[in-house]
């Protein structure tokens, strides 16, 4: 496959399907130059630092009002 899709760009193809505002133009070079590996390790980052966020923002929030 020529002009093979970086991590970096599978990343940014993952964080648009997650707020999901991917355009089919995208999606179809995703399917044609992407790597199946590429894109569950970039699933598997961004569901970590989803989670990851969502508790630090939970934590200053109980800090905030006392409760932790």
């Amino acid at each position: 496959m020529a002009n093979k899709l970086g991590f970096i760009d599978s990343l940014k193809s993952v964080f648009m399907a997650f707020l999901g505002v991917q355009n089919s133009k995208t999606h179809e070079r995703d399917f044609n130059k992407g790597s199946a590996g590429k894109f569950i390790a970039a699933g598997l980052i961004g569901t970590i630092a989803f989670v990851l966020i969502i508790w630090f923002v939970v934590s200053l929030i109980m800090r905030a009002t006392g409760a932790g």
